[in-house]
C-alpha cells in the first residue's frame, strides 16, 4: 500500500477537512484542478478552506481594498469548498477567524504555506490542537532554533518544492505531487490545465461593453494587454505598452485591431492618462472591479493576449486564447501550460526585470 501523510483510515473516519494557502490567483489558477479532484474523491468529507491575506495590516485605510480581493469571488464560486474563511485581512479578524475555525474541531488540518511555513504550522496546530496536522518545512537555519520549535508542531510535513535551474518541473506538477504525498491522489497531467467555469452573466456583460467601445462588430482582431503585477519586477512599462500598439497597428493582420489595456484599479487614473497622451485609436481601458468573472469573461472574448508574468498569461490558456507571455528567468516553473498557445519570452540575464523586453522583441513573438 502506498504510504500517505494523511492515513487513508483518518481520511475515511473524517467528516471534514481544513485547507490553509496565501493564496494568488495565479496559485489558484493551478490549485483548483487538486482541490477539485480531492473532492470528488472524498465525497464524505466537507472541504474548508482558510485563505490568509500576507498583507494583513491594522492599518483601515486598506481593508476595504483587501476585502475586496477578486480571489475569493473565484474560491467560493468553483464547487470545491464548503467554507470559506476570507476575514483574515486585519489582526482583529484573523483572531475572529482562528476562534471560528477552533470551534470546528477539525480532524484533519493541511498548510500549504510555503511562505514563512513555520508560521502556518504554529497557526494549524492552534486552530485544532488534537488535528492530523500537516504543513510544509524548509531547512532550518543555525540562528533559526525558534523554527524548529514550531516545526514539532507537525504530525506529517511536505517538503517545499525547489525550482531549480535545470529542467523544472511545471508549478502545476508541483502541486499535483503536493495532493499524491498528502493521500495518494492521481491527478493525471490532462487533468492539470487550467480551467475557469464563467457565469453567463459575466459573458453578457464582457459582449455588452464591447459593443459600447464599438469594438462589436469589427472587422479586425482584439488585443488585450496586460502590463500590471503586484511587484514592479514584473511590470511592463505602460509607454512601452502605447509603442507596442503602434507598432503592431503598421503590421498586415493587425491594422484593424482593436486593443484593450489591463490596469489594476489603482493604476486606472495613470494608465488613462498615459495611454490618452499617445493619441491612440480603438484602444481602450479595463479593470475588473466588480468581479473576479469579469477578467476572464473578457479575456475569453479576445483573439490574442498579450501579458507580463501574472495571473493572466495563466487565464490566457484556461479560456484557450494564444498569449504572449513576458516574463524573467526566474520561476520559469510558471510558464503557461499550454506551450502550443503559448509564446514565452524571456528578459536576457537573469539579474533583469520585465521592463527589460523590448517592443521588438514582442513583435517577433506575434503569431
Amino acid at each position: 500500500m502506498t504510504h500517505t501523510l494523511i492515513p487513508a483510515d483518518l481520511l475515511r473516519k473524517s467528516d471534514k477537512i481544513l485547507f490553509i494557502a496565501h493564496l494568488a490567483l495565479g496559485d489558484f489558477t493551478y490549485l483548483q484542478n487538486c482541490f477539485r479532484a480531492f473532492k470528488q474523491a472524498h465525497p464524505h468529507l466537507q472541504v474548508h478552506l482558510w485563505v490568509d491575506e500576507v498583507r494583513r495590516t491594522a492599518d483601515a485605510a486598506q481593508w476595504d481594498g483587501l476585502k475586496k480581493y477578486s480571489l475569493y469571488d473565484w474560491v467560493r464560486a468553483c464547487g470545491c469548498f464548503d467554507k470559506v474563511y476570507s476575514d483574515t485581512y486585519s489582526p482583529a479578524l484573523y483572531q475572529q477567524s482562528i476562534a471560528a475555525a477552533q470551534r470546528e474541531n477539525y480532524p484533519l488540518v493541511v498548510s500549504l504555506a510555503t511562505l514563512r511555513p513555520h508560521l502556518y504550522a504554529g497557526l494549524a496546530r492552534a486552530v485544532s490542537p488534537r488535528a492530523l496536522v500537516v504543513g510544509m518545512k524548509k531547512t532550518v537555519g543555525f540562528f533559526q532554533p525558534h523554527h524548529h520549535l514550531a516545526y514539532r508542531k507537525l504530525d506529517a510535513a511536505l517538503a517545499p518544492y525547489d525550482a531549480g535551474r535545470d529542467g523544472p518541473r511545471h508549478i502545476s506538477d508541483v502541486y499535483a505531487d503536493w495532493f499524491r504525498q498528502l493521500c495518494g491522489l492521481d491527478l493525471a497531467p490532462a487533468a492539470r490545465f487550467p480551467f475557469v467555469d464563467i457565469p453567463e452573466r459575466w459573458h453578457e456583460q464582457a459582449r455588452a461593453r464591447l459593443a459600447g467601445w464599438g469594438f462589436a462588430p469589427r472587422s479586425g482582431k482584439l488585443v488585450f494587454v496586460n502590463p500590471f503585477a503586484k511587484t514592479h519586477k514584473r511590470c511592463w512599462p505602460l509607454e512601452r505598452v502605447a509603442e507596442l500598439i503602434a507598432a503592431m497597428r503598421q503590421r498586415d493582420g493587425w491594422r484593424d485591431a482593436c486593443f484593450i489595456v489591463n490596469a489594476v484599479p489603482s493604476e486606472l487614473a495613470n494608465a488613462r492618462s498615459v495611454i490618452a497622451s499617445y493619441g491612440l485609436e480603438r484602444t481602450e481601458l479595463f479593470s475588473a472591479e466588480e468581479n473576479f468573472f469579469q477578467l476572464p469573461a473578457m479575456l475569453a472574448q479576445c483573439d490574442l493576449i498579450v501579458s507580463v508574468e501574472t495571473a493572466v498569461m495563466h487565464l490566457a490558456n484556461a479560456v484557450h486564447v494564444p498569449v504572449v507571455a513576458l516574463m524573467r528567468q526566474k520561476n520559469p516553473e510558471w510558464v503557461p501550460l499550454d506551450q502550443a498557445n503559448s509564446s514565452v519570452i524571456t528578459a536576457a540575464r537573469r539579474s533583469d526585470w520585465v521592463k527589460a523586453i523590448p517592443v521588438e522583441q514582442v513583435m517577433k513573438a506575434l503569431p
